[in-house]
């Protein structure tokens, strides 16, 4: 079974990104361990601002260059990888779009909340499959290892 798991903290802090960003998409990376190649914990995540400099950014993000490498440098110096990234949809399901599998790589998980009127409606996690058609849903765990955030109704 593929999962992600986040301490409520780093639950929270991604929700208030989302909520705080609103109405355009917040975004950051996931620094944590990977075991047995598709459970992923995560020890940290780091906000990232959202670079994208046109209007598009209500429904697209860009992390630096720059701040990706100071995550991977951050993450190696204390032996952890990268092993995700979240952003928001604002006013839209926390489904990948198209846009997002086209950016994507296999092996990451990529969180997605839905922020609905600037409230968190949904959190949810996906990998891309090895050969880039489309995208697994993973399970998101809290630090108890209770599942997270799954709502029908927000994501249809």
């Amino acid at each position: 079974m593929m999962s992600l798991q986040l301490t409520d903290d780093d639950i929270e802090r991604i929700y208030a990104d989302g909520r705080a960003t609103y109405p355009e998409e917040c975004c950051g990376v996931m620094i944590g361990t990977l075991r047995n190649g598709d459970q992923a914990e995560v020890v940290e995540i780091v906000s990232a601002r959202n670079e994208r400099e046109d209007e598009n950014r209500h429904n697209r993000f860009l992390i630096s260059p720059q701040a990706l490498m100071e995550a991977q440098r951050s993450a190696r110096a204390r032996q952890f990888e990268v092993v995700g990234y979240y952003h928001s949809h604002p006013d839209h399901p926390a489904r990948p779009s198209d846009f997002d599998r086209d950016h994507a790589w296999p092996g990451q998980s990529y969180l997605i909340i839905s922020v609905q009127s600037g409230e968190v409606a949904d959190c949810r996690s996906w990998r891309l499959k090895d050969d880039r058609t489309a995208f697994d849903e993973e399970t998101v765990l809290d630090a108890a290892g209770r599942r997270v955030g799954v709502s029908t109704a927000a994501s249809e």
